[in-house]
């Protein structure tokens, strides 16, 4: 490893990090504003006083608690889009949006991956309302996105038809991930690119218990076996702020070291409109051939 990277999601027309500090953040959502807690914005604000749609109030952590207090103009969703693929937007009770922005620079870097090579298949592991499936689609691979989550799944159809890729070639999956995973190397499944997004903590459809500093090495062992002999990518992010972006870079070299290739590690931050500061949001590695 040469040193940690930082992959900086820029703003664009519908979502932008208008401003943050005194741990909290302001953002656009479309033509809506809404602030949201955000313990890494350490300092003091551009503005002193924000004016938004709504706000997420109360809660201790990521995983839930605390509410919306919103304007009664705020609709229950609304279409937002990165490049040619759209999507909805909604206020979700765990302080979300619907889908994770600052996912912006590793959507535009694996779609630079799936451009331009045929018969591409890719494996969208956590993958929630799809955003990341879409734009893999949309660049011409055959996506399968897989969550616990029947909710998810749900809202990530109705994503693809709101794209225009309704009929496009993704296999919509609720399962649990580390069982379709041994699944799929039993059966010797391949694909050409892997993205792993998993959760600090979570269920499967079947009460089956996820937790990250437990499972996320089996589960990039078993995406390591899943990789093609010609794969272009494997991308890992995780959002557990106890976890640091040294460890995935280990944990990353040690399965995937057999391959050669290269792997980069570092901060995923989101850039802010008001002074160009950098709110750091995520860790992540990921994996390419030479």
């Amino acid at each position: 490893m040469t040193g940690l990277h930082v992959l900086v999601t820029q703003p664009w027309d519908d979502y932008a990090l208008i401003d943050s500090g005194g741990g909290r953040k302001l953002e656009r959502y479309g033509d809506l504003r809404f602030i949201r807690p955000e313990a890494q914005a350490m300092w003091q604000p551009a503005a002193a006083d924000w004016q938004a749609d709504g706000e997420f109030v109360g809660g201790s952590d990521e995983e839930g608690g605390g509410r919306w207090n919103l304007d009664p103009r705020v609709p229950a969703r609304w279409p937002v889009a990165r490049g040619p693929v759209r999507f909805y937007a909604s206020n979700t009770p765990f302080r979300h949006l619907g889908f994770f922005p600052d996912m912006g620079g590793q959507w535009d870097w694996m779609r630079q991956q799936v451009a331009g090579r045929r018969g591409m298949r890719v494996l969208n592991m956590f993958g929630y309302t799809g955003v990341g499936s879409l734009i893999a689609a949309e660049a011409g691979a055959e996506v399968t996105h897989v969550d616990a989550s029947k909710k998810a799944v749900a809202a990530a159809r109705e994503n693809a038809t709101l794209s225009g890729l309704g009929v496009a070639p993704v296999r919509w999956l609720i399962d649990d991930a580390l069982k379709f995973m041994r699944r799929e190397v039993r059966r010797g499944s391949k694909y050409h690119g892997i993205l792993l997004d998993p959760p600090k903590y979570g269920r499967g459809p079947d009460g089956e218990i996820w937790q990250l500093e437990r499972d996320l090495p089996e589960l990039v062992q078993l995406a390591r076996q899943l990789l093609a002999d010609d794969a272009a990518f494997l991308v890992l992010t995780v959002y557990a702020i106890r976890l640091s972006a040294l460890a995935l870079d280990a944990l990353m070299a040690e399965v995937l070291g057999d391959l050669g290739g290269v792997i980069t590690s570092g901060d995923m931050a989101v850039r802010e409109e008001a002074r160009g500061l950098l709110l750091p949001t995520a860790i992540f590695s990921r994996w390419q051939p030479a």
